[in-house]
């Protein structure tokens, strides 16, 4: 059975989670992707309640750089270019002093099943690679770039009683 309330962090690949893994070259190396605002917005939910945010993709370029911003995502844990996540994966939990079993980890390719099988939560969107649905602790029920960051954050948050959102709240993620 999932605990969702011991989640304390979400760490995520981008292409294939918060976008349905479509590149549109557009020159000099930099692509086009297309993200689902209702991801955007539970990241923001999860970090004004105190979550800690992490982002491990191979992926590169300004794009990336700025969609993270807006949902204010600390710009030194989003790492870019990463191979070997594991690695770069464990630096982000000694960092924010958080145990694996505590940070939830979503990825939809092989490139992700080593962060999955140790962190508290390894998490699949519903359209990924077959041999991440096989090994993934929780399925979505939405696809990679059609909410499935959001779909994890709600559940985490409503487990532990935060899924509400009181006026005065609008203002800090709005």
């Amino acid at each position: 059975m999932t605990d969702w309330k011991k989640i304390r962090a979400f760490t995520f690949d981008i292409d294939g989670v918060l976008t349905d893994g479509t590149l549109l070259a557009v020159g000099e190396g930099e692509y086009v992707r297309r993200f689902n605002v209702k991801d955007n917005f539970a990241i923001r939910a999860a970090l004004m309640y105190g979550y800690k945010i992490g982002v491990f993709t191979g992926g590169f370029g300004e794009g990336i750089t700025d969609r993270m911003r807006t949902a204010s995502v600390p710009e030194e844990d989003v790492y870019m270019r990463c191979r070997g996540k594991i690695k770069i994966w464990e630096g982000f939990c000694a960092k924010h002093g958080l145990k694996p079993e505590e940070v939830l980890y979503i990825g939809d390719d092989i490139p992700d099943l080593q962060i999955m099988r140790v962190a508290g939560i390894g998490a699949a969107p519903a359209d990924a690679a077959v041999d991440v649905l096989e090994e993934a602790d929780y399925v979505c029920e939405t696809a990679g770039g059609q909410g499935c960051m959001r779909e994890l954050v709600e559940k985490v948050l409503r487990a532990s009683g935060k899924w509400n959102f009181p006026d005065e709240v609008f203002e800090k993620i709005f």
